[in-house]
């Protein structure tokens, strides 16, 4: 994204970042299929391993207004499910889970997926930390994976992408909390409660209040008066986080989609970024990567 508006995409937009990550497995796994390193799929947040679609409302405490929709009770793929059905296989997957109930859920994968089952590991933590322990022992030489970041809010840590590019072997998907939760912390009248401040502050580097914010002069009674006013909108927001994204890895797609539900509500920024910095690589996950947000598919 090199500036202007941002596209949105309503329907079913849990269809529809389910869809580009299984377009993008399945062209990863063709293009490595051949190469020597191990390949690694990893799901931070995976839930349950099936997305599951109710009447009544979700339970997503801050974020619940937006993230309800009024649709029947049926299941679908998850990520996990996804990622396990892309052939060539990938050589390990990792599912991340702190839920105990969504947890428990997902170890049935190893049954609905016995030829697999060995390659499957299930970790009951915060994604954050498995994430970072993980990158910091990364084998950059023999290792290749792609990582999916599929929070339900503010959860990802800036310091975790961080450990990710380290690695310059790890492809990202990153479901950003454009709509939901960063926009919804920045008030107006630039008055951060502290508490929203240091969940601002471990999702956005650098000096993101000057980026949202700025000193004008209001016209009172008597005299002008200096008042804090937001200019961050929703497309400077997104803006500001791939240039972030920008100054840790290689290559970030320039045209992340955002996400709308039913009632027409921003949810999430649908970012991608590449690990390799080798030309070759980074340009031909671009390409690919670029291909499907461009697209514009409903996956209904």
């Amino acid at each position: 994204m090199t500036g202007g508006k941002l596209q949105s995409f309503g329907g079913e937009w849990t269809e529809q970042k389910l869809g580009m990550l299984d377009e993008y497995l399945a062209a990863y796994a063709k293009v490595m299929m051949n190469q020597r390193f191990e390949r690694l799929y990893i799901d931070a947040f995976a839930g349950t391993g099936y997305r599951e679609v109710a009447s009544a409302e979700p339970d997503f405490g801050f974020f619940a207004p937006e993230l309800a929709e009024d649709e029947p009770q049926k299941f679908f793929d998850g990520s996990a499910s996804i990622a396990l059905r892309v052939q060539p296989a990938f050589h390990r997957y990792l599912f991340i889970e702190r839920s105990p109930k969504r947890f428990a859920e997902l170890l049935k994968l190893k049954g609905k997926f016995p030829d697999l089952a060995d390659r499957m590991e299930f970790i009951q933590q915060d994604a954050n930390c498995v994430l970072q322990n993980l990158c910091a022992g990364w084998n950059s030489k023999t290792m290749r994976g792609v990582l999916f970041l599929d929070p339900s809010g503010m959860q990802v840590e800036w310091a975790t992408l961080e450990a990710v590019a380290r690695t310059q072997a790890i492809d990202v998907w990153i479901l950003f909390p454009l709509g939901i939760g960063v926009n919804r912390l920045l008030p107006r009248n630039g008055r951060i409660p502290d508490g929203w401040r240091t969940r601002l502050d471990r999702v956005l580097p650098g000096n993101w209040y000057d980026a949202f914010y700025r000193q004008a002069r209001i016209e009172g009674l008597f005299e002008a008066e200096p008042q804090t006013v937001k200019t961050g909108s929703l497309n400077s927001i997104a803006e500001y986080y791939q240039e972030q994204l920008r100054t840790i890895f290689p290559a970030v797609a320039e045209n992340p989609r955002v996400l709308i539900n039913s009632r027409r509500v921003p949810l999430f920024l649908l970012c991608f970024a590449a690990g390799n910095p080798s030309p070759k690589a980074k340009g031909a996950a671009l390409r690919i990567a670029q291909h499907i947000l461009r697209e514009g598919r409903s996956w209904a």
